[in-house]
């Protein structure tokens, strides 16, 4: 598995590349955003973003990534603010972790995402899409189309509508959605549910497509 750190403190990412090496992944450090455009290749499994590098701030680069490439995006940074994760999660990160961090920890969400990845992968390659509302969610090929538009969600948005659309009309809990797309019981990602899907609803322009049981769960339905 490839990783790619891009990291402008040489001595962080010397240890984490050395970390990782170690546990048996394949990685290439680079120190700026721009090199970071210029080395993603289809045969990158996982980045490992900071934020603050020299030439240009990370959630831009976490945004150009995301425009070209799916693949998973670990945002590891200082700024710990939440209107930071949110701008993150907006630009397409999958997950964060908060400098000084277990470098266990990051190892485990790493393979967090990328079991979530793989196994989006199979179970796509095995269920249908479905038209609800005028917006068809086709999860074989990862794309949604609202009145024949492609709309562009990011990796993480498609992953709650695949959720949902594997049972429409019926309510799916949010620690059961949290589980499956961010391999986490961990109640403290309601938050993150909660933005990401209030963007599905902007971008596919349907507020009604995914309604609100407060307290226990969504669930796909129509106007």
């Amino acid at each position: 598995m490839k990783i790619l750190i891009v990291e402008d403190d040489e001595r962080v990412s010397d240890v984490l590349s050395a970390y990782l090496r170690q546990a048996g992944y394949t990685t290439v450090c680079v120190a700026e955003g721009a090199s970071a455009l210029d080395v993603l290749g289809s045969d990158t499994d996982v980045v490992l973003l900071d934020l603050g590098l020299p030439d240009m701030d990370g959630i831009d680069v976490c945004r150009r990534i995301r425009g070209v490439s799916g693949v998973p995006i670990i945002v590891a940074t200082a700024r710990s603010h939440v209107d930071e994760r949110i701008k993150g999660l907006h630009a397409g990160a999958d997950d964060f972790v908060v400098k000084p961090y277990d470098v266990r920890e990051l190892v485990a969400r790493i393979e967090a995402v990328t079991r979530r990845t793989r196994a989006l992968a199979v179970d796509s390659q095995t269920t249908a899409g479905i038209t609800i509302d005028g917006v068809l969610i086709d999860l074989a090929n990862r794309l949604v189309l609202v009145d024949g538009e492609w709309a562009e969600l990011t990796p993480k948005e498609f992953d709650i509508l695949a959720v949902l659309a594997r049972y429409p009309g019926v309510v799916v809990p949010r620690d059961r959605i949290i589980r499956e797309v961010w391999g986490t019981d961990w109640s403290g990602f309601g938050r993150s549910l909660e933005v990401h899907v209030g963007s599905i609803r902007r971008k596919l322009a349907r507020p009604s497509l995914i309604a609100t049981l407060r307290g226990v769960g969504y669930r796909l339905t129509g106007s």
